[in-house]
């Protein structure tokens, strides 16, 4: 070696994703990407699919995910590394069943951003009409994605503004409703919208298999476990504190709303519910600081997602099953710039795509990661480990089997057109899958656990 030759760069010296953010952050992040305004959004079709009992469908729909967020913290402690679902399943069911589990988790997660960025352009068309709807979302795309290059810490630091704006209004829709009720001549049961009515259980359990998917945000935190300080210890419990605080906001906000409207038929615009309430008890003053909060909201909501999906191809491109540009890292930031322009580029569609095409599809990829994860418990703990004590059986076999099958009972919930396209997403990644390992005759890159050993002692 010459004296001007630069040596090589050990593993070491590579660059990583930076360990930034605790447990607090970690939850901030969770609660971010859920979107805590979300319940707004969707309250005016999740009163109407409940008939008007939708907290308890919101009661139904936490319980349900518990289980399956449970899981995700027993696959995180076991391998705390970036990947999330296509992590748990690879090691778990092998590197054919991880690709595709990654893969089929991408449709899910590629769709996220996108239902932001669209959500931007409608609420902001909606107040300055004389802007198209697509320099709106256009701009919330590109401010996303300077937001992730520069890095998770000023996304972190983001979040927290993003959900002390959520508790803000939040906070303010409850007291305003509580004042309303009280101010109303008609008296306002709160046992009404919690048990079940005329039509039995059916709404209330109908409404929780489609609500039951808003609580993606303990999924995306998963995704963060080699950006955190101590991932066995703090991914798990950010995982239980989102759904948990996430949910709890849910029945809350939809408690409140019962307040506002007994009779969920007096609301004339029932994809705008949110708006309508704010102005029925607060009048124009809480209807504009709710859209100011629920765009900045949304914006921040579209980087934590971009964040989840970017480390999961990143994740895959080290691996080599996708090509080595998704698995840089930049010097400087250190976060997968590659790999968030490809999902920047991808959410381009945005521009030509309604929302409830959008929003039919995501749920596919979704179910498809909660039923992978919960076998990967089941498979890793009492098969490859032989864990098999009364306790064991409990933790590692009853939870996640509850846990899968109540992720079937939701896939009842989804729609012949989500079926079609997610079956043919699945098919191209098959096809992807066959071409890289030339028609399943070589072994598919498996996850490389160079950190591990740091990891087990940090």
């Amino acid at each position: 070696m010459t004296a001007n030759a630069v040596p090589p760069r050990t593993a070491s010296e590579r660059p990583r994703l930076r360990r930034s953010l605790g447990l607090t952050g970690l939850t901030i992040f969770g609660l971010t990407y859920l979107g805590l305004g979300a319940v707004f959004t969707v309250y005016g079709p999740g009163v109407e699919i409940t008939d008007g009992h939708l907290p308890a469908a919101y009661i139904l729909a936490t319980a349900t995910m518990l289980f399956t967020a449970y899981s995700y913290g027993r696959m995180a402690v076991k391998f705390p590394v970036a990947g999330s679902a296509y992590t748990y399943s690879q090691q778990s069911f092998g590197g054919n069943i991880g690709f595709l589990t990654g893969w089929t988790l991408m449709l899910d997660y590629l769709f996220l951003p996108m239902i932001n960025f669209l959500l931007i352009g409608i609420y902001l068309n909606a107040q300055f009409p004389a802007i198209p709807q697509f320099v709106f979302t256009l701009a919330g795309l590109l401010i996303v994605l300077g937001l992730n290059i520069v890095g998770i810490k000023i996304v972190a630091k983001l979040n927290f503004l993003a959900v002390g704006l959520g508790v803000l209004i939040t906070v303010l829709f409850v007291v305003f409703s509580i004042r309303f009720a009280s101010s109303a001549d008609a008296q306002v049961s709160l046992l009404t919208p919690l048990v079940p009515g005329e039509g039995g259980i059916g709404p209330i359990f109908a409404g929780a298999a489609v609500l039951a998917l808003a609580f993606l945000g303990f999924d995306a935190v998963s995704t963060l476990s080699e950006e955190a300080r101590r991932p066995k210890k703090d991914i798990p419990r950010a995982i239980m504190l989102t759904t948990l605080i996430g949910g709890g906001t849910f029945f809350v906000v939809a408690l409140a709303g019962s307040l506002v409207y007994p009779d969920w038929r007096q609301i004339t615009n029932l994809d705008a519910a949110g708006l309508e309430m704010m102005q029925r008890v607060g009048g124009s003053a809480l209807q504009a600081l709710f859209v100011v909060v629920y765009i900045v909201g949304t914006i921040l909501c579209g980087a934590a997602s971009q964040v989840s999906v970017s480390r999961i191809l990143y994740s895959m491109g080290r691996d080599g099953i996708l090509p080595r540009p998704f698995g840089y890292l930049h010097p400087r930031f250190r976060t997968p710039v590659f790999a968030a322009i490809v999902v920047s580029a991808f959410s381009l569609v945005a521009l030509f795509i309604s929302l409830d095409a959008a929003v039919t599809i995501i749920n596919f990829g979704a179910l498809a990661a909660f039923s992978m994860v919960n076998l990967s418990v089941i498979k890793s703990y009492l098969f490859d480990q032989r864990r098999r004590s009364p306790l064991d059986l409990f933790r590692y076999g009853l939870l996640p089997a509850v846990g899968f099958a109540l992720t079937l009972w939701l896939w009842t919930s989804l729609t012949g057109f989500t079926f079609v396209v997610g079956l043919c997403w699945m098919l191209v990644g098959a096809v992807i899958l066959a071409v890289r390992t030339r028609f399943f005759r070589r072994k598919p890159p498996m996850m490389d656990f160079s950190e591990r050993e740091e990891l087990e002692v940090s």
